[in-house]
């Protein structure tokens, strides 16, 4: 009876530690495909939308780019945080992204070579609502994305008019670019391409800066011509006064003094 049913049990056993190893063996492929949990910061999390591997770190309290972004991420949300600037190579490892929200955030500065490793592929970038006044067009050198640069505190100049002219602007989002500052107090408070459609801001720098140039090349002629006249005029005078010291000489010795004078300012 005993023997009957341990040969009852056993394919029974059998198929449960068979099944036990099958899971186990699939609780492995799975962590060593997905990326570990307890790697991404705090409020930070990995879904699929629209068939798009996307990562979420919106309203995180990020103060930086966070490490760890899976490299075959699609889309990036970094929106709502605390970060305020971007270094360098600080997308680097992300060579299929396709849109990179930072809006919201406390940008200030760019570094040049941010988005490096982004042109390939990123066809839309947010910067909107950031702390933005001036960033070097280089900074977007090679990107062919669209961007939002709108509800900025930008200083309108040369640079920005470069950096507008460098780059795609997300249609209707230009009248969110407005002169915070100005190099010209008229432009405050008003649209930015609106400005420069009356206004050539680096024609304008230019010529200030030729006229700056100029005054100054005229300045240092006066100098010069000014030390040359006060020069001849304190030679005359010394000839003056000595003529008249001659003169005052017997004339014998006055004949020779002169002979001597005039040979000299000749």
């Amino acid at each position: 009876m005993t023997a009957a049913l341990g040969v009852l049990l056993r394919p029974i056993t059998m198929g449960l530690l068979l099944q036990s190893l099958f899971f186990l063996l699939l609780l492995l492929l799975l962590g060593s495909c997905l990326h570990p949990a307890a790697a991404f910061p705090k409020g930070c999390y990995p879904s699929e939308e629209e068939g798009l591997k996307t990562f979420r770190c919106s309203n995180a309290q990020l103060t930086e780019v966070p490490r760890d972004i899976p490299n075959d991420t699609n889309k990036l949300y970094l929106d709502f945080n605390q970060i305020p600037f971007l270094p360098r190579d600080a997308f680097r490892d992300l060579p299929l992204l396709l849109e990179l929200d930072l809006s919201h955030n406390a940008i200030a500065r760019i570094e040049t070579g941010a988005f490096q490793g982004l042109a390939e592929h990123l066809h839309s970038l947010d910067l909107s609502s950031n702390r933005l006044v001036s960033v070097s067009k280089d900074a977007f050198s090679n990107l062919k994305a669209k961007v939002n640069l709108s509800n900025n505190p930008w200083l309108c100049d040369c640079r920005l008019q470069e950096l507008i002219r460098a780059v795609e602007l997300v249609a209707d989002s230009s009248g969110g670019i407005v002169c915070d500052s100005s190099t010209q107090e008229g432009h405050v408070g008003k649209a930015f391409l609106q400005v420069i459609a009356d206004t050539d801001l680096c024609n304008v720098y230019k010529k200030t800066t030729d006229i700056a140039m100029l005054v100054t090349m005229f300045g240092w002629f006066a100098m010069v011509i000014s030390y040359l006249v006060y020069y001849v005029r304190q030679n005359q005078e010394d000839a003056r006064r000595h003529l008249e010291y001659l003169k005052s000489l017997p004339s014998k010795q006055r004949r020779s003094e002169e002979s001597s004078t005039i040979s000299t300012v000749v």
